[in-house]
């Protein structure tokens, strides 16, 4: 029974990795082009919007469904002695900090105290791309 019930867990969690990575991917764009609209302007107060909604409606509850079902994944099939899974789960560790630092940025934006330029956000934007190549390395390859 429960290798059914797996790959419909394993399917819950590719879908919510796909829609935290598409927030993750997408928050520090919506960065960029906010650093270029002024205080105060009706685009400003959309990127505000957009970022919020992005980060409370569609990332926060990805991040938490591919975490808690990964998990249960890993106890399920004692991933939890395997290398390749440590490599993979510290990629998703990492990928949590940085979910948690664009959490602090769209606050900063939300009250028009960003500190950043636009050049930093666009450095921000690569990190989650290498921390995503890493763990599907490393649970298709499992190197190690």
């Amino acid at each position: 029974m429960f290798d059914t019930i797996y790959l419909w867990l394993k399917a819950l969690h590719v879908i919510a990795v796909l829609s935290w990575m598409a927030g993750m991917l997408y928050m520090p764009r919506l960065f960029v082009y906010h650093c270029d609209a002024p205080v105060g302007s009706k685009q400003s107060e959309t990127f505000k919007i957009m970022e919020r909604r992005l980060y409370k409606a569609i990332m926060n509850p990805a991040m938490m469904v591919a975490w808690v079902v990964g998990l249960y994944i890993a106890y399920e099939q004692n991933y939890f002695t395997d290398g390749w899974f440590h490599a993979k789960l510290a990629a998703v560790v990492l990928m949590t900090v940085i979910h948690l630092m664009l959490g602090r940025y769209v606050r900063a934006f939300a009250a028009d105290q960003n500190r950043h330029t636009h050049k930093f956000y666009r450095v921000i934007n690569e990190i989650p791309t290498l921390l995503m190549i890493g763990a599907v390395i490393f649970v298709v390859v499992k190197p190690f």
